[in-house]
């Protein structure tokens, strides 16, 4: 533990030191993961006892550091429900992605007593990937640390993300890390040195082809023109007072006057930020049109006859019943039941209003983590108000249309970190991506420019410009090779616009979407159940 356990510390640096928004040091990537894999096989050479769990304490504290700092802002942005709830949810994102990083480790470790050396290692890569795809999956989710966002620093060296998606990120940084350890292997164990110089030839074809491929790409990609024009406000609203000393109507206005500074009368699209239209004043949408709030919206329309608005917004449905697992019993009064949601709505001018529902929720937060399971709590925490688990999704995710037959992909937040979910979109016939944001709540961290800088990734798997919307943080324009051309600053109120270009073409990534994690994660489940079957069978053996 003593010699093993510096190796583990120093991975979770290397790879906090090479993780976004930190740039030039994206390249520590490719050796990150080398000190944690001397570690583990010092461990599996040594005489010692306990070796499995020694692989998985040592792994999940270098992987503990890692998170912590990647993420730390976590806290912050949980405040708002308490520090009751804070707390435990803070451990999500800080210990439960950790222990499954973990996991992978153990599990190579208790492959490689069975399998050679370079089985285990494949065997890894398929076992980190399906923890991967896990942590995106299940309702405990948190992919924001998935090894391939970790080039969202250097968009200009993963212009193949239109193919893989950010999991061929993932498989690259692997790929690097396991070659590098084998050459540093290939010394300690006096192997051949043309054993060794072909490990390093493969290294630097593994680092260089792909970086030389996508810099082309880069250099060489044109967009077609097919330009709108698009207005993103930022009111720089402080989140604490949203729903407090700033009443809802003043707010509305910041956005209107805003908006109209840098609007053209031939501007398609006005973005404004998650929940724009705030609680407390939760809006039926059985009565949208009727609503105050949207009238005033739909007034400021009216000077903009291609003119669209696309809003964060809170609404509710009621019903007469428990019609749905998320309703609640209604806070209006009454027998009747309510669903409540985190919406982005479409006004044109004209009654149409069109709606989606935030559908990846921060866990505990704003949903409910297995609420048929643990169904049993709902009462709880209805009687703390609903603090938690408070939020309804849409089915899947949706594209907004204007009069002219513009498709938009509204991505509220927290959801932009699933290129899949957004490539769904667009594939539906999103010709851009609207997100709507309120990244207030992490203060002047680093997490508000992960989120921008994580958006550049889905710009290049799709192939769509990215329009960021951002109450308090920063919002901005990405082009389709992840360029961010115009952005805000921290805590400033302001508007900008910009002509983008409309894309109908769909990339391989948007057609086929997430198959590099699907295939991982069914090789990961096959090398668990062998080593389900070769544990029973060492059982049966002894007991022979």
């Amino acid at each position: 533990m003593k010699k093993n356990l510096p190796l583990a510390i120093l991975s979770g640096l290397l790879l906090w030191i090479a993780w976004p928004p930190t740039p030039y040091t994206t390249f520590l990537l490719f050796i990150g993961f080398v000190p944690m894999l001397l570690a583990v096989e010092n461990i599996i050479n040594d005489d010692k006892p306990k070796k499995g769990r020694r692989v998985f304490n040592v792994t999940f504290i270098g992987f503990f550091i890692w998170n912590s700092l990647s993420v730390y802002w976590v806290y912050n942005a949980l405040k708002i429900v308490g520090e009751l709830v804070a707390v435990p949810i803070t451990l999500i994102p800080y210990s439960l992605g950790p222990l499954l990083m973990a996991a992978a480790f153990w599990l190579y470790y208790r492959l490689r007593l069975v399998a050679p050396r370079w089985v285990a290692l494949i065997g890894l890569v398929c076992f980190w990937i399906g923890y991967e795809y896990l942590h995106q999956s299940w309702d405990l989710y948190f992919p924001w640390m998935t090894l391939g966002n970790g080039f969202a620093v250097a968009h200009q060296w993963i212009q193949w993300y239109e193919y893989t998606g950010v999991y061929g990120g993932t498989v690259w940084i692997w790929a690097a890390n396991i070659l590098a350890f084998l050459i540093y292997i290939g010394f300690r164990e006096a192997q051949t040195k043309k054993n060794r110089m072909a490990l390093s030839g493969a290294l630097l074809i593994v680092i260089i082809a792909p970086i030389g491929y996508s810099l082309s790409v880069y250099s060489n990609y044109v967009e077609e023109v097919n330009p709108s024009n698009i207005v993103v406000a930022q009111p720089n609203i402080d989140p604490y007072e949203k729903d407090g000393t700033i009443p809802p109507a003043l707010q509305v206005d910041i956005l209107i006057h805003l908006s109209r500074q840098v609007a053209q009368p031939n501007t398609e699209f006005f973005i404004w930020p998650e929940t724009a239209i705030p609680a407390p004043v939760y809006i039926n949408e059985e009565q949208i049109g009727q609503n105050t709030f949207i009238k005033q919206a739909q007034f400021f329309l009216r000077k903009y006859p291609n003119g669209n608005l696309v809003t964060g917004a809170e609404t509710y449905r009621l019903y007469n019943n428990r019609a749905t697992p998320t309703a609640i019993p209604s806070p209006f009064g009454g027998d009747q039941f309510a669903d409540f949601y985190s919406t982005a709505l479409n006004l044109e001018n004209g009654d149409r209003i069109q709606t989606y529902h935030k559908s990846r929720f921060v866990p505990g937060a704003e949903s409910m983590p297995f609420g048929e399971a643990l169904s049993f709590l709902k009462p709880v925490f209805e009687h703390l108000g609903g603090a938690t688990g408070n939020y309804a999704p849409d089915k899947d995710a949706k594209v907004l249309y204007s009069q002219s037959g513009i498709g938009v992909d509204p991505v509220i937040c927290y959801e932009s970190i699933w290129g899949g979910y957004i490539a769904r979109s667009v594939k539906k016939g999103a010709q851009f991506i609207a997100i709507i944001t309120n990244d207030g709540w992490w203060e002047n961290t680093s997490g508000k420019d992960q989120h921008l800088q994580y958006a550049k990734l889905r710009a290049i798997e799709t192939r769509r410009w990215v329009c960021q919307s951002a109450n308090t943080g920063i919002s901005g324009f990405i082009n389709q090779r992840g360029d961010v051309v115009k952005h805000t600053e921290w805590w400033t109120k302001t508007a900008i616009k910009q002509d983008i270009n409309l894309n109908s073409e769909l990339t391989f990534y948007v057609k086929h979407g997430d198959y590099i994690p699907q295939a991982g994660s069914i090789l990961a489940g096959i090398g668990m159940i062998f080593l389900l079957g070769m544990r029973l069978r060492k059982k049966q053996t002894l007991t022979a």
